[in-house]
């Protein structure tokens, strides 16, 4: 299981803005981070199944 970071995610999502994501959070667009020693990290595995999701509604 692979863990990305808050500029991870950034990344795989185009360089969206940190509002943007946690826009996105809030409305379960994507899962929700885990906090892991006092940083948030999203599971891969979640948000690729999240961005498939996504895509298959377009």
């Amino acid at each position: 299981m692979k863990y990305l970071s808050l500029e991870q995610l950034r990344q795989k999502l185009g360089k969206c803005g940190r509002t943007t994501i946690y826009r996105y959070v809030d409305s379960q667009l994507l899962p929700e981070p885990i906090k892991l020693g006092g940083r948030l990290f999203w599971v891969e595995s979640e948000v690729d199944e999240a961005m498939t999701a996504l895509r298959e509604a377009a």
